[in-house]
């Protein structure tokens, strides 16, 4: 008879979840599914953030993550997010450009604004990646139900 990972109570044979603590049949202690020599679906998930897109698309081709749906909802997102994040600084790059013509203002104005960019993507990425560690499958707005159109197919 199985055991539970995570409380060690005894397990039936086709069980889900444990009937003790609630969780996953077959998990390991962070909650996340993973046999030998795999990488955890957590870790798989947050690394499709941090080595952007090559992870990512390694991610939707090896063997047991294209069928995670909880690793592929991550790489799209991931994939979605970074091509984001790209085409809204080809969008800013014209009205910064416009705006270092006015003397002082428009350089002080062009600083912060990418400042801004730059903290708001980087933040929003580590976000993502504290989710994607802690196996949640937060949905960022709009990019999200993307993912999780595209991850469900």
């Amino acid at each position: 008879m199985p055991t539970c990972a995570k409380c060690g109570a005894a397990l039936p044979d086709h069980a889900n979840f444990c009937a003790s603590c609630g969780a996953r049949a077959g998990t390991n202690q962070a909650g996340t599914t993973a046999g030998a020599g795999e990488i955890p679906s957590n870790i798989a998930a947050l690394l499709c953030y941090i080595l952007w897109p090559v992870a990512c698309a390694l991610f939707l081709i090896l063997g047991p993550y294209r069928t995670d749906k909880f690793v592929r909802f991550h790489a799209y997102q991931a994939l979605y997010l970074g091509l984001f994040g790209i085409g809204l600084g080809i969008a800013l790059r014209i009205p910064t450009t416009i705006l270092k013509l006015i003397p002082v203002l428009g350089g002080i104005l062009n600083f912060l604004i990418w400042i801004v960019y730059g903290a708001g993507i980087f933040g929003l990425l580590i976000f993502a990646v504290v989710k994607a560690y802690r196996g949640e499958q937060y949905r960022i707005p709009v990019i999200g139900i993307l993912a999780a159109q595209k991850a469900e197919k």
